[in-house]
C-alpha cells in the first residue's frame, strides 16, 4: 500500500503523513512463491442492531487450508471508543488496517480538535480496502470486514459491510461475513421477520444470547468456524456499542451465557 502526498490535502490527512514518512504496504507477491504456503484465515463474524445499539460478535478460530492454526483469535477489534471492526479473511492484513485506522482517527482528533465524523470513518476504511486490492486478488490479503460505530453527531449506531474492493453498504438490520455467514444470515432474516420481536426491538440480553447461538449453529455446518467450549475456556467474542461507547463481554459473563443459552 502506497500513500501519495498531496499538497491540497487537509491538515488532518493521516494518509498524507504516512506517505511523507515513507510508509509502504506490500501489494505484490512473487507468483512463483505465492502458492508455497497456506495463508491464515479468520472467520466468522456478525453484527446486528438491537434496542439499545449494535452487537458485534465472532468466533475465535483461525485456519490455514485444512489446518486449525489457533483457537483464540480476536476478530472484533477496537478502533476508537465508539467503533469496532470485525474481520473475516487474513488477520495479518486486517490487524494492520486496524492499526492504521486507530492512528488515523486519533491523529484527526488531535489535529482538528474534534472527532472524525461517522461518514469520515466509513470512507477511511473503504480507502484502505481499495489500496489493498492487489493483495486481495492474489488471495494473500483478502479482508471482508464489518465496521460498527456510534455516530456522536447523528447520535445513532451504524453498521457498514464492505466487500474486498472497498465498496461499503450500510446495514439497516443485520449482516455477517466469513465462511459460516450463509447459515447466520438465513437465521437472522428469519428471526427479524418472524421471531418473537424484530431484532431492533430486542433487549441486550436477548441479543447476546442470539449471537452466541448463531455462532454455535454456524460451527455445526462449517469446520472453519470454531465452537464455544466453556470447559476449555474458549468463548466467542461478543461486544456491544451504545451511546456510551463499546463494551466487550468478559469471560465470566460469557461462561454464564454459554451455560444457559447453549443448553439443550
Amino acid at each position: 500500500m502506497s500513500f501519495q502526498s498531496n499538497a491540497q490535502s487537509s491538515p488532518g490527512d493521516f494518509f498524507e503523513l504516512l506517505g511523507r514518512s515513507g510508509y509502504r504496504w506490500q501489494t505484490r507477491v512473487d507468483p512463483q512463491t505465492q502458492n508455497d504456503f497456506a495463508v491464515t484465515q479468520g472467520t466468522t463474524v456478525l453484527a446486528f442492531h438491537f434496542k439499545d445499539g449494535v452487537i458485534v460478535a465472532g468466533d475465535r478460530r483461525a485456519t490455514a487450508g485444512n489446518s486449525i492454526m489457533y483457537e483464540h483469535c480476536d476478530k472484533v477489534i477496537p478502533i476508537d471508543d465508539y467503533s469496532l471492526m470485525a474481520i473475516a479473511g487474513v488477520p495479518a492484513t486486517a490487524f494492520e488496517m486496524a492499526r492504521i485506522l486507530t492512528h488515523n482517527f486519533e491523529f484527526f482528533r488531535r489535529s482538528q480538535m474534534q472527532s472524525m465524523s461517522g461518514e469520515g470513518k466509513i470512507r477511511t476504511l473503504s480507502k484502505l480496502l481499495k489500496e489493498n486490492v492487489g493483495m486481495a486478488i492474489q488471495g494473500l490479503g483478502a479482508v471482508s470486514p464489518i465496521f460498527a460505530t456510534y455516530d456522536l453527531q447523528s447520535k445513532k449506531p451504524a453498521i457498514h459491510f464492505y466487500d474486498m474492493l472497498g465498496a461499503d453498504f450500510q446495514i439497516r438490520t443485520h449482516t455477517a461475513t466469513g465462511s459460516g455467514s450463509p447459515t447466520i444470515r438465513g437465521i437472522l432474516e428469519h428471526e427479524d421477520l418472524w421471531g418473537e420481536k424484530p431484532l431492533a426491538e430486542r433487549s441486550e440480553s436477548n441479543a447476546v444470547t442470539l449471537a452466541v447461538r448463531l455462532l454455535q449453529t454456524a460451527a455445526q455446518f462449517d469446520s472453519a468456524t470454531g465452537k464455544a467450549r466453556p470447559d476449555d475456556e474458549i468463548f466467542p467474542t461478543v461486544a456491544i456499542i451504545t451511546e456510551e461507547g463499546y463494551r466487550f463481554m468478559d469471560d465470566k459473563e460469557l461462561t454464564d451465557i454459554c451455560k444457559t443459552s447453549l443448553r439443550r
